[in-house]
Parts: C-alpha cells; structure tokens; sequence
C-alpha cells in the first residue's frame, strides 16, 4: 500500500504531467525548462545523497521505521500541495515550481528509503523478490489509476477545453490557466494521505529501542562504525556502486522522458498522458514479471536483463525525431491537428518507451530484493540509507549533466543521449557482485 500510495507524485508530478507542463509552459522554452528541471533534479539528489546514511542509522538505533515513513511522507505532501500556485507568467512561478518540486523528491524518497527497510521483518528471504515486485507494481498500478483520473476528469486541452474523455474538466477547472495540471500536486498530497493509512495501522514495526536523543548519537556512531569497516562488506560495496550508477540512468531518463516528447513532438497533456498510462501498464507487467523471475532466478539475472534491454530501448528512443526515424532515415512529420500518434516517429517512440517501461520496474524492484539478500538483518536500515545513498550519491549528476549538455548544445537529444553509458557501466559492475546463490555454487 505505501507503493500505491507514493507512486501518483512519480507518475504525474515528475514525469508525465506536471514536469512537461513545466518544461513546456512555465519555463522560457522546452531546452531552459529541461535544464532548469535538471538542476531541480541534482540538487535534491544532493540533500538525499547527503542525509540517507544517517538517517538509516538513526532509525536502526530508534527501533520503529514508520514513525520516518510519516513524517517525510508529510514533507512530500506539503511540497505537493503548494504546486498548484505554479501560475503560467506568475512572477516568481519558475522558482516555486523548482523549490517545491526538490523538496517534495526529498520527502517522497526518504518515505521510500525507510518503507523498504521494513521488508524483511515481512515476508522470509525466500519471498523477499515477489514481494518487493508485487509491491512495485501495485505502485505502477496506482500511478495508472491515478493517471487516469487525472486526464479523464482534470486535465484538459487547452485547445478544446476537453479531458481525454471528451468532458469539460472537473470542479470547474480552467484549462486556459492549466488548472488541471497544477491539481496533480495536491491531487498526489490527498491520495498518499488516504492510502498511507493500511500500512501505517497494519504493517509489523521494529521496536523501540532508545529515545530519540539517544538514538541520534548511537545511530552516528553506528554509521561510523559501518563505515570504518565497509571494507568487510566489499561484495555489497560494489553492489552500491552499481546501483549508484544504473539508476542515475534511470532517475534521468524518467525526469526527462515526457519533457523530450514535449519538445520534440509537441505532444500535450493528453498525448503524454496516454503515453503515460501504457507505460505504466508495460511497468505493472513487468513489475510482475520480474518478482515471479526473480524468486527463481534470483535477483541478480533479473536486474542484468533489465539493464540492457533498458540501454537497447534508450538508444531506439534516441533514434527517432519528428521528422526522422533510426537516426538517419527522413519521414514525414505529423500534419497540424493529426490525431493521437499519427506519425512515425510519434508510434516508435511509444513502442520504444514501453519496452523501457517493462525494463524499468524489475531492475528497481529486484535491486532493493538484492540489497534484503546481501544486507545484515542487524544494521538494515543503514544499509538501506546506503542503497538510499548509492542511488542519489551521483544521482545529480545524471540530471546535471543532461542540463548542462541540453543548456550548451540547445538540443534535448543530445542531453538525453549522455545517459546510455550509465547503464552498460553499472551493468559491468554488477556483474562482479556475488549473490548467496554464486556464494553457495
């Protein structure tokens, strides 16, 4: 439930309405809007990368892990909230659209870090794959319902003043004003709030086990020991790095997958939102998929598979524009006025971008199974704060790097295009690492 209820501020705050009716509407231009989002991106990257270790061992000396899940899942709901006053020409909107949006990232992702370390007090190792799959694709599932209340009822053309269902927006929104797709941050705030609630009342808890004080101090001196020997932990230490790497790949690419469409193609709320809605369909599936492989498999092969089919997928994407396809070969662009997808190049970079749907979920799921596997039950916090901490260390500089490339060259492809090697990276890395099955063959 924590998946279903976290997952509407990914799907329809970072990725496919909010951020490309920022990059689109708010900011000066698609290629300043990508840039800008980008920084946003780095520097809540940076505050994550900076807080999670401690945090994770300040909650292992605590005991109880929810108590974490609540109160930065707050922050993620107030940051929320305040998106809906990000006015299209309103002075200062650029600015509170950027604040706003790092500081809710800041809240939803540290809800996540300490919702994963409860993992193991639920389900025994052996089950640890599916329920981290099942878990990532109820979330999908959720950003698919989320999405679609979204563009039938909320959302509309600004053209037509239509939803996708052919209806003038719900609550009287104004779709001159963009209303609708301001409401997704408050729309994400009220849904975690609901849906939070199972897990907080239901879900076993570690403990107490000190004062928060007290636990602050010990859960310092505890990193510190962790960290003096991480040394004895080499095989999980390469693991970390490899996360750190394919998922600065996958946190950009997700960051900027709808914003590219809206530049290249200038696909509006609607076209991103359908697009949406079957890439999270493709993620559910193979969310599923995943969990199933991975029980058997072990996580291992299931995240190595992912990776490349996820690198594969991102150069296809990149191959096609809105006059061209697979780089080099011209086609004609789509007519003024032409229907959902009509063109070429609109039709392979859906298909393109499901195969990265269906990529994209059992990589993360089955990497924070991996992490359940390789980590001491004792110190499992820490070692999600460092998982935490391994996929938001360099996670900056993914986005950053696409900012700053899209910012010097003025094409989004080529800022897009930097982030193919952080998976064949992280995929050679990961192949070192030593799983309990190769450890006992």
């Amino acid at each position: 439930m924590f998946d279903w209820a976290g997952q509407p501020f990914f799907t329809l705050v970072t990725t496919f309405v909010f951020a490309p009716y920022f990059a689109a509407v708010v900011a000066p231009d698609p290629a300043s809007g990508q840039a800008l989002w980008g920084f946003a991106t780095a520097a809540a990257g940076l505050a994550i990368a900076l807080l999670s270790p401690a945090l994770g061992a300040i909650a292992d000396a605590g005991g109880p892990k929810k108590p974490w899940v609540a109160a930065f899942g707050g922050l993620m709901c107030l940051a929320a909230v305040s998106l809906w006053w990000v006015v299209p020409g309103a002075p200062g909107a650029v600015t509170l659209g950027l604040v706003a949006f790092a500081i809710g990232t800041v809240g939803a992702e540290f809800a996540q870090t300490f919702n994963n370390a409860q993992m193991p007090r639920v389900v025994p190792p052996e089950k640890l794959g599916r329920l981290s799959g099942t878990g990532w694709a109820v979330g999908y599932l959720g950003g698919l319902v989320s999405l679609f209340l979204t563009l039938g009822f909320l959302a509309a053309d600004p053209v037509t003043g239509n939803t996708l269902l052919g209806h003038v927006p719900a609550f009287g929104l104004d779709p001159a004003a963009r209303e609708g797709e301001r409401l997704t941050g408050p729309f994400s705030a009220l849904w975690f709030l609901v849906f939070v609630i199972p897990m907080l009342l239901f879900t076993p808890d570690a403990p107490r086990q000190l004062p928060l004080r007290r636990a602050v101090g010990e859960g310092f001196r505890a990193l510190r020991r962790t960290v003096a020997h991480v040394r004895a932990h080499r095989n999980i230490l390469a693991f970390l790095a490899a996360n750190m790497i394919y998922t600065d790949g996958l946190i950009a690419l997700f960051a900027f997958g709808g914003i590219y469409a809206a530049g290249t193609f200038g696909w509006s709320a609607v076209e991103l939102g359908v697009f949406g809605i079957l890439l999270t369909i493709a993620g559910t599936l193979g969310a599923l998929a995943g969990g199933w492989l991975d029980d058997r498999l072990g996580p291992k092969p299931v995240i190595l598979s992912g990776l490349a089919l996820l690198a594969i997928a991102s150069v296809l994407v990149l191959s096609v524009g809105r006059d061209f396809v697979l780089f080099v070969i011209a086609v004609p662009p789509a007519a003024p006025g032409h229907g959902l997808y009509d063109s070429l190049p609109e039709q392979l970079y859906v298909g393109f971008g499901l195969l990265i749907g269906a990529a994209a979920g059992p990589v993360q799921a089955s990497s924070r199974a991996l992490l359940a596997q390789l980590a001491p039950a004792h110190d499992i916090g820490q070692f999600f704060g460092l998982f935490s901490l391994s996929g938001k260390l360099t996670s900056f500089a993914g986005p950053f790097l696409v900012g700053v490339v899209t910012a010097l060259s003025g094409s989004q492809r080529l800022g897009i295009a930097v982030l193919v090697a952080f998976f064949a990276v992280g995929m050679a890395i990961l192949a070192q690492v030593k799983t309990p099955e190769t450890v006992r063959g």
